[in-house]
């Protein structure tokens, strides 16, 4: 799944746009490596978004096939 749409879905970020504005500004690490929107994320890898005043690092659990549910959303990650 592309980095931003994983963003949207997991609601870390609430909007794709967004998330595709935040990475193509370079504020999204994945395995410490600033990404692109459409860059492959895979079961395991550390995303580090780099909010205005903290930064957040979650490792993806699970790649989901469509959108998920709100109750559903945290568990595709977990926070680090």
């Amino acid at each position: 799944m592309r980095l931003d749409k994983f963003l949207k879905v997991s609601r870390l970020i609430k909007r794709r746009t967004v998330a595709n504005e935040v990475s193509e500004t370079g504020r999204v690490l994945v395995n410490g490596i600033t990404a692109k929107p459409a860059k492959q994320l895979k079961i395991g890898d550390t995303i580090t978004i780099e909010y205005a005043n903290r930064k957040v690092s979650v490792r993806v659990l699970k790649i989901p096939e469509n959108n998920v549910s709100v109750q559903e959303a945290p568990t595709l990650y977990e926070f680090l």
